[in-house]
């Protein structure tokens, strides 16, 4: 096998032929990313309204917007990333769109806090069903040297979708708010954040139809390690991978594996202790239930895993190296999620003194439609292009170093730090809307890459599992608790731009983080297919 020398180019070859098919399904895997986080992302323009019609706080907006979405998004995403591999991914991507695409719309009918929670579960049950089976789909689209392209460009719709769901959400519930002054008397007595909802949520059934006509791409082709698109028992899988995951079918399941009951008990025990100290410590027993029962059930999936499937295990879980990428990856975005969730509710509130205020750029529209206007096409652009172009010069410089997509997350990491410290502290909201796409350009880069890094330490089979443990870290820790960690802070000092502030002590861990993965990922790779076989794999 070559070897790849820190610094020295591999041999030149030519490069894979990519068909247009591929670049078709890619442009419609990027419409379904975009469209999942319009749903996921519409919550941040709606914050203010929110507040005011269901008297919550900032902490239970965070627990909103974060942890009641991604624990359920995270947990699913296991069970339904292993069905991914080994079932038709279009076809379970599409009903994935057409849950979360309803869960959205019924959000629109929520008049409480715990109805919305409920809602944005459900949100998060079916979007666990998307990245997986795309990553999947297309890392067997696409040859490894294009392959940070091409996930880049498919990560552009989360940045695309996100940006968009701020002037669409904004421009909804100003016009609508306008027309009907009274909720009472609107259609179906709809405020204008409810009608949001239903704005973004319903046109997500029409594109699951679209993603049924996808064909699926032969598994591992581009690898050379062809492999079956479906395998054996796929739905038979499914459900002992719920039954491992799902409290307290967990119990059911690791008393049926020698010698794992009594560490599984130990570990819910612990887990309890700590949410039990933490509810004590912030009084938001919500926010550490979720948490819980979170990281309960991963310790209960991988205990599964490992009896199950060993040379998956041994490739991800049993791989300290894989973990710690996976939880650096995941304070990376434990930063970009809080600080795209909570930026807009900060502008309309620090420089408009809130979303009912008059714009100050764009005559006839109120704070909350110009300020989503404004910063969401902005980041809409900037971030799509950033997150490409980190992608394009991963792949460039991983040509180089093996190591060269890791640099990328390394600098995605730090360089936005000045930037956001600027955003903070300025008073001009001219300069603030300049700087923030340069910020926006800068912080999305790392996605793609990191993505890539992951897909190309597995063998083809684990492709969607490995998407699903990326999933896990930049959810259980940067969905999860960025923006609840925020929303807390704000709460406790008083200052929004304090809690967002405080989120930038976490690059000093995802830079010790990368630097330990650099320290071993050549090696990682070079072995994966003697790891696998010495695991057990029949290779």
């Amino acid at each position: 096998m070559a070897t790849i020398v820190e610094g020295v180019a591999p041999a030149a070859r030519p490069a894979p032929r990519i068909g247009a098919y591929a670049w078709y399904a890619l442009f419609v895997l990027v419409l379904v990313y975009i469209v999942n986080f319009i749903d996921r992302q519409i919550l941040s323009i709606l914050v203010g309204d929110i507040k005011r019609d269901l008297s919550v706080t900032d902490a239970q907006i965070g627990f909103l917007y974060g942890t009641a979405f991604a624990v359920f998004y995270a947990l699913f995403g296991i069970p339904l990333g292993r069905l991914a591999d080994s079932w038709y991914r279009g076809r379970l991507m599409a009903m994935g769109l057409a849950l979360w695409s309803s869960m959205t719309a019924l959000s629109g009918f929520a008049n409480s806090f715990g109805m919305l929670a409920a809602a944005r579960i459900g949100v998060g049950i079916g979007e666990a069903s998307a990245s997986p089976a795309a990553y999947s789909m297309i890392s067997d689209s696409f040859p490894k040297e294009r392959r940070a392209t091409a996930l880049s460009i498919y990560s552009s719709g989360l940045y695309i979708g996100g940006a968009l769901s701020l002037p669409i959400g904004g421009l909804v519930v100003a016009r609508w708010n306008a027309a009907y002054p009274d909720a009472a008397a609107a259609p179906l007595g709809l405020a204008g954040w409810q009608a949001a909802f239903l704005a973004v949520g319903l046109p997500g059934l029409l594109l699951a139809l679209w993603v049924l006509t996808l064909r699926e791409p032969r598994r591992g082709a581009s690898d050379g390690l062809p492999q079956p698109v479906v395998r054996p028992n796929a739905w038979r899988d499914f459900g002992r991978e719920l039954i491992a995951i799902l409290p307290p079918l967990t119990l059911i399941n690791v008393a049926r594996i020698p010698g794992a009951l009594p560490r599984n008990l130990i570990a819910l025990a612990v887990v309890a202790a700590i949410g039990f100290a933490f509810y004590r410590l912030t009084g938001d027993g919500p926010q550490w239930l979720a948490y819980g029962i979170g990281a309960y059930a991963i310790f209960s999936w991988v205990q599964s895993l490992k009896y199950r499937d060993p040379p998956t295990y041994a490739l991800i879980w049993g791989s300290p190296v894989v973990v710690v990428l996976a939880v650096a990856f995941g304070s990376i975005s434990f930063v970009t999620y809080a600080t795209s969730f909570w930026v807009p509710f900060y502008v309309e509130e620090h420089f408009y003194g809130g979303g009912a205020a008059p714009g100050r750029y764009i005559a006839g529209l109120t704070a909350k439609a110009e300020v989503g206007l404004i910063i969401g096409t902005t980041a809409a652009i900037s971030a799509a292009i950033g997150v490409i172009l980190g992608g394009y010069i991963s792949d460039l410089w991983r040509q180089r170093s093996p190591n060269g997509r890791l640099y990328i997350n390394m600098l995605s990491a730090t360089l936005t730090i000045p930037l956001v410290a600027f955003l903070l502290v300025t008073d001009s909201l001219a300069a603030f809307y300049w700087v923030n796409p340069i910020a926006h350009l800068i912080a999305s880069a790392w996605v793609g890459a990191a993505v890539a890094t992951l897909q190309d330490l597995v063998l083809p089979r684990m492709r969607a599992t490995a998407g699903a443990t990326y999933i896990l870290g930049t959810t259980m820790i940067g969905l999860a608790l960025g923006p609840y960690f925020a929303g807390k802070m704000s709460v406790l000092t008083g200052s929004l731009a304090t809690g967002i502030a405080a989120l930038y002590a976490m690059p000093v861990l995802t830079l010790i983080g990368l630097a330990i993965g650099a320290r071993h990922l050549h090696r990682l790779e070079e072995t994966k297919v003697e790891r696998a076989r010495a695991a057990g794999e029949p290779i």
